[in-house]
């Protein structure tokens, strides 16, 4: 009974049938993993970009004076026009806009004004329309739910509570004299 058990087993050692399965099986999770971080990464990085041309359109809308004294919820739908990628615009772009001495430097916040749709609503944290030859540093913070927010790249974004990720693209400008 041992002779031919063990016989069994050594035969059973020898077979190469399903040899292919086996490696395609171990094999195949990491490339669909590499796959949807791919096309994560990319959906991001377009965003990101659409998000940046959007902000600069705008500033220099506002730099050469023809946009005005725009308020923040005029200027989040310019933005989220121009860029064409920002779902819900009104509930995942938030700005804000601050004026600087260059003479007498203070850091900007490094914390991004970001809504979270989790907490209670917060009004527009600082959002200052410059004069004429005024520094002017802009800030817009998009929220976007990961297409694969539990696979690959989706895993490692830091999210907020409802899941969210933040896009954050910033710009600095002279208001031109009137």
């Amino acid at each position: 009974m041992i002779r031919r058990a063990a016989h069994a087993l050594r035969r059973f050692r020898q077979q190469q049938d399903g040899n292919a399965t086996v490696e395609f099986a171990i094999v195949i999770p990491a490339f669909i993993m590499i796959l949807m971080s791919t096309v994560e990464l990319g959906m991001i990085n377009l965003r990101h970009s659409q998000l940046e041309r959007a902000l600069d359109q705008t500033v220099r809308t506002i730099r050469l004076s023809t946009g005005g004294d725009m308020s923040h919820d005029q200027l989040r739908d310019e933005i989220c026009t121009r860029s064409g990628f920002i779902d819900e615009c009104n509930t995942s772009l938030r700005l804000e806009m601050l004026r600087i001495n260059p003479y007498a430097w203070t850091p900007i916040d490094p914390t991004p004004d970001c809504i979270d749709s989790v907490e209670e609503v917060q009004p527009v944290r600082t959002f200052v329309n410059g004069q004429s030859n005024e520094l002017m540093f802009i800030r817009a913070c998009m929220k976007f739910e990961p297409i694969f927010p539990t696979w690959g790249l989706g895993t490692h974004l830091t999210k907020d509570g409802d899941g969210r990720v933040n896009l954050i693209a910033s710009s600095a400008f002279v208001q031109e004299p009137r």
